[in-house]
């Protein structure tokens, strides 16, 4: 069987080809054909950059030619005899990449529910980490909280603390773009600026009491040292932004002196009894009851033999866009 892949073949190339792959299924794998996938643009864009310090997460595991995506939602065609509880027809989310028909094993998919739409269910993994980095600080009723970087991952985070019952919540990101995407809601403050930046007016807002908690969401490594400047006397940095370049990444003058933690979490962890399924069905969840909405985050939506082009665009200018969908359905030659 032939498929439709995106490959970054080297360093800032970008290809589609047509591969074939041995279709017969398994016992327990189910064949499937892509219907939509979401790039992830920090992760995807760094991939494609390919530039990381030795002996990190990001040298280990990018290896060209790489297939970028983690991010599918897929119509099932086929099941294998041991499947029981997918059938065909169904719509599942799936963990893979941006390429056109797949098979895998059916452990390793969501069914989505009927009420949750394709676009809503491809989600799911970012979904999935930014539950991860929210339970990781151990939020308190009533803290305030900022959020650094306001790209996929920061708008869910917000979100998601919204739903927690922070207090107050700082939403902060030097592109306007990003900032008009921020629900407007009483206690989320939209600051148009960089960590830095926003330093003396969180502190004018808070009366100099500062943040409980901050997440670092950019991967930049400049900012984290920004970042534990803006919470209080044990306030906590929850780092969901792994860095390339870790040897770049300071921490701060004053995680010691003001006894500040700085905890990481990564997309891949389970958490204090809750793991990856969970996690998938308590979003499903608020997206069914209408508590969470990703449907205004995305921007635009492309076929996938445009690939070169849609990746060079978010080089050039990645705040231009927010969620970047393929459309596999759409998948006729371009004039």
């Amino acid at each position: 069987m032939e498929t439709l892949s995106i490959v970054f073949p080297e360093k800032q190339k970008v290809e589609i080809r047509k591969e074939s792959f041995d279709s017969k299924l398994g016992k327990t794998e189910i064949l499937c054909a892509a219907i939509t996938s979401l790039i992830s643009t920090g992760t995807e864009l760094q991939c494609l950059r390919g530039v990381f310090d030795k002996d990190t997460n990001w040298a280990s595991w990018v290896k060209y030619p790489f297939y970028p995506g983690y991010s599918m939602v897929a119509e099932v065609l086929e099941v294998g005899e041991d499947v029981r509880a997918i059938h065909k027809g169904d719509r599942v989310f799936v963990d893979g990449p941006h390429t056109q028909y797949f098979k895998i094993e059916a452990i390793h998919v969501t069914v989505l529910p009927d009420e949750v739409s394709s676009e809503e269910g491809v989600w799911i993994s970012l979904a999935k980490t930014t539950q991860l980095g929210v339970r990781r600080a151990e939020l308190f009723l009533g803290e305030t909280v900022g959020v650094i970087g306001l790209g996929l991952l920061g708008q869910l985070v917000t979100q998601y603390l919204y739903l927690s019952g922070a207090k107050e919540i700082y939403a902060m990101d030097p592109a306007e773009s990003r900032i008009r995407l921020v629900p407007e809601k009483a206690g989320i403050h939209r600051m148009a600026m960089d960590a830095a930046k926003a330093k003396g007016e969180i502190s004018k807002k808070t009366n100099g009491r500062m943040l409980d908690v901050v997440f670092d969401i950019t991967g930049h490594p400049a900012v984290l040292a920004q970042a534990t400047q803006l919470v209080n006397n044990f306030g906590r940095v929850i780092l969901l932004g792994d860095t390339a370049t870790p040897t770049a990444q300071g921490m701060g003058s004053n995680v010691v002196s003001n006894s500040i933690a700085i905890l990481g979490i990564h997309g891949t962890m389970n958490y204090k009894g809750w793991n990856h399924p969970d996690m998938a069905d308590l979003y499903l969840s608020y997206i069914r009851q209408g508590r969470m909405n990703v449907a205004p985050l995305i921007t635009h939506r492309y076929s996938p033999l445009e690939a070169a082009q849609v990746y060079d665009s978010l080089v050039q200018n990645r705040s231009s866009a927010m969620g970047v969908l393929f459309d596999w359905t759409n998948l006729k030659e371009q004039s």
